[in-house]
């Protein structure tokens, strides 16, 4: 378990690395970037997503996960400067509710 977490984060890292340094990735322009508070409106107006979930990548990059009550959800990153990137999109989305006993 502690070893697909990790290669999803070292994933996650490198796909950082190529949006946020330009310089490094020559198919930046396939990404949808934008200011973070024009996605995070457009997420919330034509799909209903509000945010499900957010982790810190790196002192200057969080990763946020928006869904909505249809199942659909979006990967984005966001920077310090306010820009934002969606990285993946999917359907069926299920938020796991933690059970009481359960370890976090």
């Amino acid at each position: 378990m502690k070893r697909t977490l990790l290669t999803r984060l070292s994933v996650i890292a490198l796909v950082a690395t190529a949006i946020f340094y330009p310089g490094v990735a020559a198919s930046q322009a396939m990404l949808a970037c934008a200011k973070r508070v024009d996605l995070v409106g457009f997420l919330s107006d034509h799909l209903s997503e509000k945010l499900s979930a957010v982790g810190k990548l790196d002192p200057s990059t969080i990763v946020e996960v928006y869904s909505a009550d249809s199942g659909n959800w979006t990967l984005m990153l966001s920077d310090v400067s306010g820009r934002s990137c969606i990285i993946l999109s999917g359907e069926s989305w299920e938020s796991i509710p933690v059970l009481p006993g359960q370890k976090t």
